[in-house]
């Protein structure tokens, strides 16, 4: 089992084995924030700081019969004891998780999130419901928001869904644009329907231009830097010459919109295509703006 479910089993445990779902993802929330290295990212969602990814697991537990989900709450289904399996440092933080919060209700939790972290407040739907005008300023100030028209690109490789997200989020991002040829992935949430769904959720209008990406077939032999330099070559003569029309559309995109990320799968920029595509919708007469590399 994922050390990460052990934390979510031991948490439960010591809510009596059972949690409303939004308690369950503040306290997981609050546990994280004193990690070293979080076990869980999250996204700031409708009702504040969220993780996809953990809830991902939770219902994965739930086919495994190790919890039962209710509309409103997971328990505990199993006997062990999780509290036994835990690291020492994540013992005492979890043990100090229900001593400060453990009488909390959802709504008590979910203001004391707003206030302290008011980032993961920013795309909450009861915000205003809960905040005083001034917190809910403080709320509004911690919004990314910029008028400058960018170009950004961004690679997956090394990051966690919600990472991945909330560097869109920060940049103010309104378009995701998928340059994959082959829009699936191995690693959770990347896959075309759950990022559009998730991207989506934010705010985020995602579209796939599959023309400009790499056929997964040509990647398999690539060892170094020179084999990707090999491969751009190609990929800028046989490709990019070939796909002007879309470029034009992806920088009328940007005129549009101000602010879009090319995405594909790679972290090193020098080893993505995406780079190389940038650079030539760049080269386009009318483009005047940056490119930002995620």
């Amino acid at each position: 089992m994922f050390y990460r479910r052990k934390i979510i089993l031991a948490l439960l445990q010591l809510f009596d084995g059972k949690l409303e779902k939004i308690r369950l993802q503040k306290l997981l929330f609050l546990f994280t924030q004193r990690q070293q290295q979080s076990a869980y990212d999250f996204i700031p969602y409708k009702l504040g700081c969220y993780s996809y990814s953990a809830n991902a697991d939770l219902g994965a537990m739930s086919k495994k019969g190790l919890l039962i989900e209710y509309s409103k709450s997971f328990e505990k289904a199993d006997k062990t004891n999780y509290l036994k399996t835990l690291k020492a440092t994540d013992l005492k933080l979890i043990l100090e998780i229900q001593k400060i919060y453990g009488n909390m209700s959802s709504n008590a939790l979910m203001k004391h999130t707003y206030i302290n972290f008011p980032y993961w407040a920013v795309k909450s739907e009861v915000v205003g419901n809960i905040l005083s005008k001034t917190e809910l300023d403080k709320v509004k100030k911690s919004y990314p928001k910029s008028d400058k028209t960018i170009l950004f690109t961004i690679g997956y490789e090394g990051i966690s869904l919600e990472e991945y997200l909330n560097r869109l989020v920060k940049n103010d991002v309104k378009i995701l644009v998928d340059v994959r040829q082959n829009p699936l992935s191995m690693k959770y949430g990347f896959s075309k329907t759950l990022l559009k769904r998730y991207c989506e959720s934010l705010g985020i209008k995602y579209m796939h231009f599959p023309e400009v990406g790499i056929h997964g077939n040509q990647r398999q032999e690539l060892k170094n830097q020179s084999d990707y330099d090999n491969l751009f070559l190609i990929y800028k003569k046989e490709i990019l010459t070939k796909t002007t029309a879309t470029q034009i559309n992806i920088l009328n995109l940007l005129k549009e919109h101000k602010r879009i990320a090319l995405t594909c799968f790679e972290a090193n920029i020098c080893q993505c295509h995406r780079k190389h595509l940038a650079e030539s919708i760049e080269s386009l007469n009318g483009f005047t703006y940056k490119v930002k590399h995620l």
